[in-house]
């Protein structure tokens, strides 16, 4: 058991384990077994000498990240409190905005993570792995994961490629995640998608971003999907410029998708906070099935010096495929209380497979 109490009007601030040990080098044991056998009647103790006006637990409607105690504990813990039960709070806004918070060694850091992320994705999607007409989806998702062991990497889900291309099947934004084809070939013409992230010093990145394989002939990304590319870039722009501190999830959700459908954008937008777990604690914009809102963590407040996937998807129809496509980004980024940047850069342009040789001429 671990407990923290703060009285600021003593500048009283103590760090308890109630176990036989240190938890660290700044949490110390207090736990008298002598005295208190049972471990419950020590916690109490320390309760009662110290008569704190609220009792926070890790419980939470809302947030998983902060809603850790199971129902045995808090059972026992409200019998032994007696008439002090009615001090037990959620300790939610607490814990989410420590588990929020990033610190300036992580802000340090993370730049380096997302560079890795970018450039594996760089080496993914050229032809150094991308024959078409041999390379299969499955191919391009092993290598990042030997790619990680390889670097002594780890990841918090497995990597994903697919494709979109000039054909009869619709491509819906939920077949990119649990409905895609289990493996295909890589085809000239495709429009190539990947989602990875890497966990490194306990922190995790997650990139979403896109390749084109040329067709024989071609030389550049076709003008349909450019414009469907800077579509999502300029959604991407209409998100991050609704940052601002206070401002709810859905709130910046709303106005995002409002200004977004003025500017004739199909717009879904699914954006997380990011740190120590992948989907993590924080201000939640949008869901991929909640476009109108989401209860709970989406009411939550944006904080300063905390970090967030911009995860979204613009649909554009492409005249000769006679469908739409969708471009799907996600790009981590960072909020100062201030502004908003991006931590390692974002995709401004489709990679193209081959790369154009500069030194190459016609």
């Amino acid at each position: 058991m671990i407990v923290f109490y703060n009285d600021p009007s003593k500048k009283q601030f103590d760090k308890i384990a109630i176990a036989r040990y240190n938890v660290g080098e700044t949490i110390k044991a207090s736990w008298d077994m002598e005295k208190f056998p049972d471990q419950w009647d020590a916690l109490i103790d320390i309760i009662r000498t110290r008569n704190p006006k609220q009792i926070g637990v890790n419980i939470s409607k809302d947030f998983g990240h902060a809603d850790g105690m199971d129902h045995t504990e808090y059972q026992e813990l409200v019998s032994r409190l007696g008439a002090d039960a009615k001090k037990v709070v959620s300790a939610e806004k607490l814990a989410v905005s420590w588990l929020e918070t990033r610190t300036d060694r992580e802000i340090m850091i993370y730049p380096q993570l997302v560079q890795i992320t970018h450039d594996l994705i760089s080496e993914a999607f050229s032809e150094k792995l991308i024959t078409p007409g041999v390379t299969t989806t499955d191919d391009v998702v092993w290598w990042f994961r030997s790619k990680y062991r390889e670097l002594g990497l780890d990841t918090w889900f497995h990597p994903s490629i697919d494709v979109q291309r000039n054909d009869p099947e619709n491509f819906d934004h939920l077949r990119s995640f649990s409905n895609r084809p289990k493996e295909q070939v890589i085809m000239p013409g495709d429009l190539l998608h990947c989602d990875v992230g890497i966990t490194y010093l306990r922190l995790n990145t997650d990139v979403q971003e896109h390749a084109y394989v040329l067709r024989p002939g071609e030389t550049e990304l076709p003008a349909s999907l450019q414009k469907a590319f800077e579509n999502g870039n300029r959604l991407q722009d209409i998100l991050t410029s609704q940052f601002k501190e206070g401002t709810s999830g859905n709130k910046m959700l709303s106005a995002a998708l409002a200004q977004a459908k003025s500017e004739k954008i199909v717009p879904s937008i699914y954006t997380h906070p990011l740190g120590t777990h992948g989907h993590a604690a924080g201000t939640t914009i949008g869901m991929w099935d909640m476009q109108n809102g989401v209860p709970g963590s989406g009411d939550y407040p944006l904080q300063p010096n905390t970090a967030y996937s911009i995860e979204l998807n613009a649909s554009t129809n492409i005249p000769e495929w006679k469908k739409d496509v969708r471009i799907m980004l996600e790009e981590d980024g960072f909020w100062d209380g201030k502004k908003f940047s991006y931590i390692n850069g974002r995709q401004k342009q489709v990679y193209l497979i081959p790369r154009k040789q500069a030194n190459l001429g016609q």
